[in-house]
């Protein structure tokens, strides 16, 4: 840890030990062990409950163990929960029906995990490149932006600008060219014959929650239109009711030609993820062609459409607005001394620290000894997306103990 304001209990350490000894170093989670959890609160093997303000990386969305969700689950467990995609079951063509429903789209490829649906599209737009657009074989380039979390497949930190990312995992496949993030203009001078597609994310979460500028995701998509070029986004973390709209393009009126999907559509509860597309483009992928063993699974199925009813209500996404244009006004209340910027959308932010101030990891470490579990993005920000269920009076407290962290 980078200081020492976290003491912890032998029943923490000795978990924290265990999971040291036996699992890989992949991840540098802070100092808590969580037993259990239910709405935005979480418990640790100690008793001790935290407010959870990173939600997952929005995967939590609707919170710990909503209700509505538990209990499709629990239902289906009980009924059905794998046949793979060799057999048919009973809930899939009603979750692609929803789905597609929701994205205002004619068709749905399900996948697991936000990784997946990524390649998954990739694929996808590649071959739409060959089949309908005519690009020469093995010529495809996909745009992507610097920034970008995708993310950690081969394919993917290939063109990846973190070098945490992609250093050492080389050589990586071709047909990727990046250019710079909410400049319009560099993404169309980028294009070429060969160009079947752009890939980015509407707001770019592991980067530091950054926003476009205004009419940015309206100039890609006019670029896209005019030059034959597919629009994917990746809405895996901004999607599904966090920005205050069920899509963060939704805040241009902007619809994607493929929608990349995951995290809270498994509603916190199992991988969920998928692409949605109008049938021009989904029907150049045939039988043998793509798959996945679990995607599309009946326990999956049912969960997502459980999900895509609870944002048919249009609940969650006008809490999300209402909320957090609370959450940013009181975000930029905070001192300019130790606050240089907040940026994001909805119940998303984030929190750019000041120059001289200790690390965003170290800040985070100070608001775990306050009982508030947020993560840092890089090192110099703090990302704060609480789940869509939390209240006005909570995401109070949150940042007055991010006051008091900020000020130790």
């Amino acid at each position: 840890m980078s200081d020492s304001v976290v003491s912890v209990s032998g029943a923490t350490r000795e978990q924290l030990d265990r999971a040291e000894d036996h699992s890989a170093h992949n991840y540098s989670p802070l100092p808590v062990v969580i037993e259990s959890g239910a709405g935005c609160w979480v418990k640790d093997v100690d008793g001790v409950d935290y407010l959870d303000v990173l939600a997952g990386y929005s995967a939590l969305n609707f919170g710990h163990a909503h209700p509505a969700l538990v209990r499709v689950a629990r239902e289906q467990l009980g009924r059905l929960t794998l046949t793979s995609r060799a057999f048919q079951h009973d809930r899939f063509a009603q979750y692609c029906e929803d789905l597609s429903r929701l994205c205002r789209k004619e068709a749905v490829l399900p996948m697991n995990t936000g990784a997946e649906a990524v390649e998954t599209a990739l694929k996808l737009a590649r071959k739409w490149g060959y089949d309908v657009k005519g690009v020469p074989p093995g010529r495809a380039e996909v745009v992507t932006c610097s920034g970008n979390f995708h993310g950690r497949t081969i394919s993917i930190v290939g063109f990846s600008s973190d070098p945490d990312a992609y250093t050492g995992f080389g050589p990586y496949p071709a047909g990727f060219v990046s250019v710079e993030y909410g400049n319009a203009d560099a993404f169309e001078s980028a294009i070429t014959d060969d160009t079947v597609a752009v890939l980015l994310e509407p707001i770019q979460g592991e980067a530091g929650v950054l926003v476009p500028p205004v009419g940015y995701l309206a100039a890609v998509r006019e670029v896209c239109t005019r030059r034959g070029v597919l629009m994917i986004a990746d809405e895996i973390q901004s999607g599904l009711g966090r920005t205050g709209e069920t899509f963060a393009c939704d805040h241009e009126n902007v619809t994607p030609d493929i929608y990349v999907l995951g995290k809270a559509l498994g509603g916190g509860l199992v991988p969920v993820s998928a692409v949605v597309a109008d049938w021009p483009v989904m029907r150049v992928i045939g039988p043998g062609q793509h798959g996945s063993t679990f995607g599309g699974n009946p326990l999956a199925c049912a969960v997502g459409s459980a999900v895509v009813a609870l944002l048919e209500t249009g609940e969650y996404q006008e809490r999300s607005r209402r909320l957090g244009a609370y959450l940013h006004g009181m975000l930029r209340e905070l001192p300019v001394r130790h606050v240089a910027e907040v940026r994001g959308r909805g119940l998303w932010a984030g929190v750019q620290l000041a120059e001289g101030m200790p690390s965003a990891r170290a800040v985070c470490e100070r608001l775990l000894a306050r009982r508030v579990l947020a993560k840092d993005a890089h090192e110099g920000t703090i990302r704060i997306a609480p789940p869509l269920v939390v209240e006005r009076d909570e995401l109070t407290w949150a940042v007055e103990q991010l006051a008091d962290a900020l000020a130790e």
